[in-house]
């Protein structure tokens, strides 16, 4: 397992930005594929966006597609999430997940989880 530490979450109004980050502990990180999960209150876990471990692959949900970016940095064993043109609707307490495969989508092929960090939008 790693162990996760995301950070960067806050408030800003809806047409704003944020960079979320996420720092991994251990030596194997570059060879975790990486993704960010969001929940919102009262309602479902959800994926937002994945990185494979060599940064070749990306896959986003439709609702942040062309809004959000995931990147990595293994050197500095950091994924990050940047995230523009943000909507009431991303609101959301966001998740750093590292999975055991070189690349994955599905929340049960994460084993590590990082404790979240909250992102508020304001209308």
């Amino acid at each position: 397992q790693v162990q996760l530490v995301e950070s960067g979450g806050g408030l800003v109004q809806a047409g704003g930005s944020l960079r979320l980050s996420c720092a991994a502990s251990g030596r194997t990180f570059s060879r975790y594929a990486m993704g960010w999960f969001r929940q919102a209150p009262g309602k479902e876990r959800e994926f937002v966006a994945a990185i494979s471990w060599n940064s070749i692959g990306t896959y986003y949900a439709d609702s942040v597609k062309g809004r959000f970016t995931i990147s990595r940095d293994n050197a500095k064993n950091t994924v990050y999430l940047q995230m523009s043109s943000l909507k009431p609707e991303d609101t959301a307490d966001y998740y750093c997940a590292a999975s055991w495969l070189s690349m994955a989508t599905r929340m049960m092929d994460f084993g590590s989880w990082g404790q979240g960090t909250q992102v508020t939008v304001s209308s």
